[in-house]
């Protein structure tokens, strides 16, 4: 008799990136191995947990998650993985792992890693600790930082909403403005003259109470897999070199770029020489160690004149069927249902 592995897939949220996770997670159910049954739990922009489908798109651009039966997953680790109907106490499945396919605020950001932790349920990802520093781009850049890898020049904006004179002459122009915790580029601006700021500001803040103003880095923008196996070890995939970026109607890789115009390709594998390409794979490592990360983590560079610059980590990568990380590990001989499979394996164990 063979058993059936039972995941739990999670999407939607609170967050302002509710519907690149619908998408995702749409790709997710479509390409898992037949080996793990699915149970599919949609989460509202309300937060309320219910009963999923495992086509959360079904052809819409920039889906939602519907109002439903509303279920819940048990905390009490002694009735572990256990889902449930709120309103009758119905138990309606015990799910082995869950697969939290949520992006930004209250799903990426240790938020829901706390809570599985809590329920003593096994899942894909990295901990409480890496999602969180990995949100945050502040925390993130601190510790990635002190392990001797270049980032760029930054001010962060913590109650106050403007930069001094000597900050605008430290970073110069252009400049990135985006909320500090956040992703898919949403609230993200390119600031060229200094009399747009307040506008970007205000942009940002309506994700996030904390801003970041970046320097501009120019370079060639790269992003790399690193994924841990079930037997620990750790492995960066070959390089992905984003092209058009630039040419882009927003001037950068923003959430319309990235999910509504089809204006941007990628090389893959990046034509690097061997030596840049292992100097990239290893410091990609270096960051998911140093974030604590663990399962999977996407890393994305700058590739300047000075050599690579760190930019972030995306410790919940998109998983759409055009985003990088199951990609670069198609390229790096994984295809979308072994890298599943190996992310569940690996969370299992």
């Amino acid at each position: 008799m063979v058993c059936v592995i039972r995941v739990a897939v999670l999407y939607g949220g609170m967050s302002t990136e509710h519907s690149i996770s619908c998408i995702s997670a749409a790709s997710v159910m479509e390409h898992m191995p037949a080996d793990y049954e699915v149970f599919p739990i949609g989460i509202t922009r309300d937060g309320v947990w219910v009963e999923g489908t495992t086509d959360p798109v079904a052809g819409v651009a920039l889906p939602e998650v519907p109002e439903g039966r509303e279920v819940a997953l048990s905390i009490n680790p002694t009735r572990k993985g256990l889902i449930f109907d709120v309103a009758t106490g119905e138990e309606l499945v015990h799910v082995d792992a869950v697969f939290p396919v949520l992006h930004g605020k209250y799903g990426e950001d240790g938020t829901v890693q706390g809570l599985l932790e809590l329920a003593g349920v096994p899942y894909v990802g990295p901990g409480v600790l890496a999602s969180a520093c990995g949100m945050d781009k502040e925390y993130m850049k601190k510790l990635v930082a002190a392990e001797g890898i270049a980032i760029t020049r930054e001010v962060i904006l913590d109650g106050r909403s403007s930069l001094d004179d000597d900050e605008r002459d430290h970073l110069g122009l252009p400049v990135f403005v985006k909320p500090a915790n956040g992703g898919s580029s949403i609230g993200v601006s390119k600031v060229s003259d200094w009399a747009d700021f307040a506008a970007a500001y205000a942009l940002a803040r309506e994700s996030d109470e904390k801003v970041i103003v970046e320097a501009e880095l120019v370079g060639d923008e790269v992003e790399i897999g690193v994924l841990e196996r079930p037997d620990g070890t750790i492995a960066a995939s070959v390089p992905a070199k984003l092209n058009g970026t630039e040419e882009s109607a927003e001037g950068f890789y923003g959430f319309e770029t990235k999910y509504l115009e089809d204006g941007v390709t990628a090389t893959i594998p990046a034509q690097y020489d061997e030596e840049l390409t292992k100097r990239l794979q290893d410091t990609a490592v270096t960051c998911f160690k140093a974030l604590n990360c663990k399962s999977l983590t996407r890393v994305d560079f700058f590739v300047t004149e000075e050599g690579p610059v760190f930019n972030e980590v995306n410790t919940m990568p998109g998983f759409t069927s055009i985003s990088m990380y199951p990609q670069v590990w198609a390229a790096s001989g994984v295809d979308y249902p072994q890298l599943l499979d190996t992310l569940i394996q690996t969370a299992l164990r």
